[in-house]
């Protein structure tokens, strides 16, 4: 595996492989990879000749008091994770490659009212942070496909959307949310929960699993389902900032008769803040 860090050596080493008429996969990371990162990189190798992963953790989507300093940084141990399932080449740049203006100068990308719903509402800012760099990244890797995991749904969804209204040429795909034998998706920050915490964190999990349930029964009372499951995290200690059902094309509010669906949830345990979702088509 190759590592590059800087834009010029990126583009350098992939202008060889357009010049082949060879296809190129790319997984965008933060670092700190677990299982559910090399799943992506994983489906990444089945779809094109050469797969290319990035590193960056990115200030731009960090919030005021949020973890962007204290965020775990293992470069090493991922660049050796990453060359074991087979990338070609991993682009590590640092902050001042990606930004080389301050960040109050940085041009910036958003989509609109998507990105202000769920996470933005409890993360204002962090979807034109993720926007931001997910849209430099592409124009400097400039990749046939990409691979995104469905855990972060709502990301997924303004990704998609970015790529559709700015008419990029690459193509999102996703890739199913990697679990725990618990059932509690798999995250960096995962690390951050003591062992009491981490015993009660796929609480999150059976309670997206009841849900579907009650609705693949019939159930079409979603206020009742929702506060039923919120009442059932806060008793065993989360602080809950959302558990809703949407409509999974729109993530627009769902109303009973919809066949698409998806039901998100956020909710904190101590200082770790923890996101999944199930969708489910009827």
């Amino acid at each position: 595996m190759k590592t590059v860090n800087t834009i010029i050596a990126l583009r350098h080493t992939i202008a060889a492989w357009r010049s082949s008429g060879e296809r190129i996969a790319f997984v965008p990371t933060m670092g700190n990879l677990h299982d559910g990162h090399l799943a992506l990189i994983d489906e990444a190798k089945k779809q094109a000749d050469h797969t290319v992963a990035s590193i960056f953790v990115n200030p731009l989507q960090f919030g005021e008091g949020e973890d962007f300093e204290t965020y775990p940084r293992t470069l090493d141990e991922d660049s050796s994770q990453l060359a074991s399932h087979g990338v070609d080449l991993l682009f590590a740049p640092p902050v001042e490659v990606m930004y080389p203006l301050a960040q109050q100068q940085q041009t910036r990308v958003e989509v609109p009212e998507v990105s202000d719903i769920l996470e933005g509402v409890f993360r204002p800012g962090f979807f034109v942070g993720v926007a931001t760099v997910v849209c430099k990244l592409f124009n400097m890797v400039q990749p046939d496909i990409a691979i995104f995991g469905e855990k972060d749904f709502q990301q997924l969804h303004i990704i998609r959307r970015m790529v559709e209204d700015l008419q990029m040429p690459v193509e999102i795909a996703a890739s199913p949310t990697v679990r725990e034998s618990d059932g509690l998706a798999m995250s960096s920050r995962n690390s951050y929960l003591d062992s009491e915490q981490r015993k009660t964190a796929p609480l999150i999990y059976r309670c997206l699993q009841q849900a579907v349930d009650v609705i693949n029964g019939g159930g079409d009372d979603y206020a009742q389902l929702e506060s039923a499951a919120i009442a059932t995290l806060e008793k065993a200690g989360f602080v809950v900032d959302y558990f809703t059902l949407r409509n999974a094309e729109t993530l627009n509010p769902a109303n009973a008769g919809e066949k698409n669906l998806v039901i998100l949830t956020a909710a904190r345990l101590g200082q770790t803040r923890l996101i999944d979702n199930l969708s489910l088509k009827l």
